[in-house]
């Protein structure tokens, strides 16, 4: 009986406050609006990926590879050394414009220690340029930048 009860609670809950309870349903993400896509290119030259012996963690785009249609994957694998770890909490996802949009609220609930996995971001058509910065828990840096490509429909 409690447990009809709390069914039926969870579900009053869900119709007052307008969402649905759909099994198997999976809402995508807005990773980046139309409205920041219009944004003007960013001015001057954009920082490259650090060369030589670096002790600070390092991102790697896993997903996606080439040109997708949206929705699409973003799989990104964090990687630390020296035995520290990422930290979540330091990281920061922005979206290369003028000005520049911080996307981080958006990616948080992707993010973990080892990476982010969003299976569901939603862009509008075009190429944008993504950088995320992640520390470790010695408090050292690391950065990458990365152009996500998306087909019209």
């Amino acid at each position: 009986m409690i447990g009809k009860i709390f069914i039926g609670a969870v579900a009053a809950s869900c119709l007052m406050s307008g969402s649905m309870l759909v099994s198997g349903a999976v809402q995508a993400a807005p990773l980046i609006t139309e409205e920041e896509a219009k944004l003007p290119p960013p001015k001057g030259a954009i920082a490259a990926e650090r060369r030589g012996i670096l002790r600070g963690p390092k991102v790697e785009v896993l997903s996606p590879s080439a040109t997708v249609s949206s929705p699409m994957k973003l799989q990104l694998k964090f990687e630390s050394f020296g035995g520290a770890k990422v930290d979540p909490e330091s990281v920061k996802v922005i979206f290369l414009r003028t000005p520049n949009v911080d996307l981080t609220s958006r990616v948080k609930p992707f993010i973990q220690a080892d990476g982010i996995n969003m299976q569901d971001a939603e862009l509008p058509p075009g190429e944008y340029m993504v950088r995320v910065d992640i520390k470790d828990s010695d408090g050292r840096p690391g950065t990458a930048s990365f152009t996500l490509k998306v087909a019209p429909k």
